[in-house]
């Protein structure tokens, strides 16, 4: 049986909507593994770009692929996902994975904020093509806090329904403020 921490059921839930062989964006790179799991998602025809404002990131994420025989598949960028949009066309985007907080291993100082990650979820909406996936693992409590949670979650409340589709879920059973795997099919 498949414990599903959230980045193993946003992964699952991702495959099932995301088209294979696409082009996607790790907005969140970290240790590599979002961006080792769109790399495979791409396969030989798509491609992936992946963001992080951590050289640590990007040095861990470079490892992964290369051990993986995946380093041509991604292009990793040392910049915030806020600017995403600078990288990327509208309309251009399969799919969007983001994985807030912050860097396993790394200093909890340099962690996702509320302003920034939903203007970068903002400007994903806009790269998505129609019928591409965003998939947000959203964290609360501890040294994130609550304010990036319930920024994110209003903003998607807000969505008009006639253009997305959210889809929320969630470890009802878990204590501790769990973390909250979000959805965003684009119509």
């Amino acid at each position: 049986m498949k414990t599903y921490q959230i980045t193993e059921f946003s992964h699952e839930m991702f495959r099932l909507q995301a088209k294979k062989g696409g082009t996607y964006i790790d907005a969140t790179m970290g240790n590599g593994y979002d961006t080792l799991f769109l790399c495979d998602m791409a396969g030989e025809t798509g491609k992936v770009i992946a963001f992080d404002i951590q050289e640590q990131a990007l040095e861990a994420t470079k490892a992964r692929l290369e051990k993986n025989h995946m380093q041509e598949k991604a292009e990793l960028i040392l910049d915030s996902h806020v600017n995403m949009g600078k990288y990327a066309e509208k309309d251009s985007i399969d799919g969007i994975y983001f994985n807030f907080g912050y860097l396993p291993g790394g200093d909890h100082t340099f962690a996702t904020k509320a302003s920034t990650s939903v203007e970068a979820v903002r400007q994903g909406l806009e790269l998505l093509k129609r019928g591409g996936v965003m998939a947000l693992c959203i964290y609360s409590g501890g040294d994130t806090g609550f304010e990036e949670k319930d920024t994110i979650l209003e903003f998607l409340k807000g969505l008009d329904e006639k253009k997305y589709l959210v889809i929320l879920s969630s470890y009802f059973n878990r204590k501790n403020n769990p973390p909250i795997p979000a959805f965003i099919v684009k119509r």
